[in-house]
């Protein structure tokens, strides 16, 4: 882990402020107008959402993350839908909280900056082992998820070169770099670069229902991989939210995920306090689209919309 303070990225001086001030104003009147278009074209946005990979699912559940360690650096705010000139549509993500265990260099553990992203190493597809010191591999039901970055600002074109960063808990809730017994561990947690169709897939497993949360995957989207090392430089911070049938399977089928039946009989997306937020659309952008079994694991898409 960096040592490195969280304040040290303010200190770029007034050109730099400058320059984070334009983009805030450029990104404030993008949304402006995207909303303006969501007004005229709700109906078709929504029922052209379909291409983009994503699937809603009504009886989703959840509620905010929980935990004694760091803070949540950013906002839930609104969003709006895209739709290009050939026909294909993508969301935008809505900003989402980073959670208590980010591990972005936003909170520390034991008085610790904790910032992986600057670990030699993090830069993989494959995130199921720790890397570095340990080797231990998370267990748990096989995830392959291919993620698509596009860009709704123009007609949902792929965003090349993107840095993807995911993290999520084990088949225990817990997540590693935050967990009592699993402090020394860095499992779950990895970085892509989008290829020339916007394109990172990941090899995980599927992340258990804990008190308080609904299933889900969190996800941070950098201009570059080379400003992906601290939360600050974030183009989007936001959550997946997995698909109920497909968490049922799982909780019920696996005897690896200890509490999550029960967990997850007592959330839903409309009492969670990051899910209960988003539109139809939204949470339909939010959940990826899963095949698979069980027994042989899943592979699923999502589309990522941003406003680049």
């Amino acid at each position: 882990m960096s040592s490195r303070s969280p304040h040290d990225e303010h200190a770029h001086g007034l050109e730099y402020d400058l320059g984070r001030l334009a983009e805030r104003l450029r990104q404030e009147k993008l949304r402006q107008r995207r909303q303006a278009l969501l007004w005229l074209a709700a109906g078709g946005a929504a029922a052209a959402l379909a291409a983009c990979g994503g699937a809603s699912d009504d009886s989703a559940a959840g509620s905010s993350d929980t935990g004694t360690t760091g803070s949540s650096s950013s906002a839930t705010t609104s969003t709006t839908a895209a739709v290009s000139a050939s026909g294909g549509s993508c969301v935008a993500d809505p900003q989402e909280t980073n959670g208590p265990y980010p591990s972005d260099g936003s909170n520390t553990v034991n008085g610790t900056v904790s910032d992986i992203l600057t670990t030699s190493g993090i830069v993989r597809s494959d995130i199921r082992s720790s890397f570095g010191s340990s080797t231990t591999t998370a267990q748990g039901v096989p995830l392959v998820l291919t993620l698509t970055l596009a860009n709704v600002a123009d007609s949902c074109a792929a965003l090349e070169g993107y840095a993807i960063y995911v993290w999520h808990c084990n088949c225990d809730g817990e997540y590693s770099l935050y967990g009592a017994d699993i402090l020394d561990e860095n499992y779950l947690r990895g970085v892509q670069v989008t290829d020339a169709n916007g394109q990172v897939t990941f090899e995980t497993i599927f992340p258990a229902c804990y008190s308080g949360r609904y299933p889900h995957i969190h996800f941070e989207v950098y201009r570059s991989l080379s400003v992906a090392t601290v939360y600050t430089n974030a183009l989007l911070t936001a959550q997946m939210a997995m698909p109920a049938a497909i968490c049922s399977a799982v909780y019920e089928d696996s005897s690896l995920y200890g509490s999550s039946v029960s967990e997850f009989a007592q959330v839903s997306t409309a009492t969670d306090l990051v899910f209960s937020s988003s539109t139809a659309a939204q949470l339909a952008a939010q959940t990826p689209a899963l095949t698979g079994s069980v027994a042989d694991g899943f592979t699923g898409t999502l589309t990522i919309g941003v406003s680049a």
